[in-house]
């Protein structure tokens, strides 16, 4: 009998973030670890592997219908038309690629013969908060006949930028395109890149999926893929450029792109950002970090100081590809 291997990330007392479930008693984890195993059991049968026959290339994905929808990563289906989809008991089967946004890291394939197929419920990324339990899922390091795919348990560590998050749950080669869920079993995300450790990974939400979803059904492939997701083309943005100097009590503003949402709103070169919506920042990476947890078409107030007079400009947030692409 093949077993189902669940490794946990996140012992009692051994995490920095709490949880929004604690974990404070030894009953605490024993229920935390039912729920996983349920969620396991759940979704084994709908999480496939995506293998190209054509250069062998291996990732993950997840059933969401009946008749066989699949989501995975983007950069999985890259330059293929056609994938082999595995099952965790072995078989296999054939898939079509459709659509994919590179931006968000986000793609879809469809079985090509009939179901119904095994699949899991679609819920929500945006309510994820640092702390929230997470499971993910996926073939690590390609398809295996004598395995299914491990389980991984972890949690949120932060959000954004854009549909992007990460988690500590530990992901290698293999996984990329594979599910996350949260503690009902719900799809929130699939797996989509390695952070700077195997335990700090980028997921891509599933509400990425939701806001292009008729153009992946369709078959289109748009958008660029970044190793920085700070870099995504899709990413909100003012159209500044940020000073360095240090201790300046805000962000100086260097350069302003021509028409760019801050240079209609009459921010100016020479202006020191002290704060949006009210939230104080006092460097770059400040800025950004409240920044990539809006949306384009969101409107922000910048703060700021000139010549030593408090100004408030409203900024409406424009797509980073949109302002630099007219440069």
């Amino acid at each position: 009998m093949r077993s189902i291997l669940i490794i946990f990330m996140g012992f009692l007392g051994s995490v920095a973030v709490e949880a929004r479930e604690p974990s404070k008693t030894l009953a605490d984890l024993a229920n935390l670890e039912r729920k996983v195993a349920k969620v396991a059991e759940t979704a084994m049968p709908a999480t496939v592997a995506l293998v190209s026959e054509r250069n062998g290339s291996s990732g993950s994905g997840v059933i969401v219908s009946e008749d066989g929808l699949i989501l995975t990563a983007a950069h999985v289906i890259q330059g293929m038309k056609e994938v082999d989809v595995f099952f965790s008991d072995g078989k296999k089967w054939r898939g079509k690629v459709l659509g994919a946004n590179y931006s968000k890291d986000i793609g879809m394939v469809m079985m090509v013969d009939d179901g119904p197929w095994p699949h899991v419920e679609i819920g929500e990324s945006k309510p994820l908060v640092a702390g929230d339990w997470v499971i993910a899922m996926g073939h690590s390091a390609g398809f295996d006949a004598a395995r299914t795919p491990p389980i991984r348990f972890g949690m949120v560590m932060s959000d954004g930028p854009g549909n992007y998050f990460t988690s500590d749950c530990s992901l290698i080669g293999g996984d990329s395109g594979g599910p996350l869920f949260d503690l009902d079993g719900k799809l929130v995300a699939v797996n989509s890149s390695i952070g700077y450790s195997w335990k700090n990974n980028n997921h891509a939400g599933v509400d990425g999926f939701q806001e292009d979803w008729d153009r992946l059904l369709a078959g289109e492939a748009w958008g660029t893929l970044q190793m920085n997701p700070m870099a995504n083309p899709e990413t909100p943005v003012l159209g500044i450029g940020m000073g360095l100097q240090r201790d300046a009590g805000g962000v100086p503003v260097d350069e302003v792109e021509p028409n760019s949402p801050a240079a209609q709103a009459g921010v100016r070169v020479g202006d020191l950002i002290i704060a949006v919506d009210g939230e104080r920042v006092t460097e770059g990476s400040e800025l950004q970090q409240i920044l990539i947890k809006r949306e384009v078409g969101d409107e922000v107030e910048l703060n700021v100081v000139r010549e030593g007079r408090r100004m408030d400009f409203p900024v409406e947030l424009a797509n980073r590809g949109e302002i630099y692409k007219l440069r």
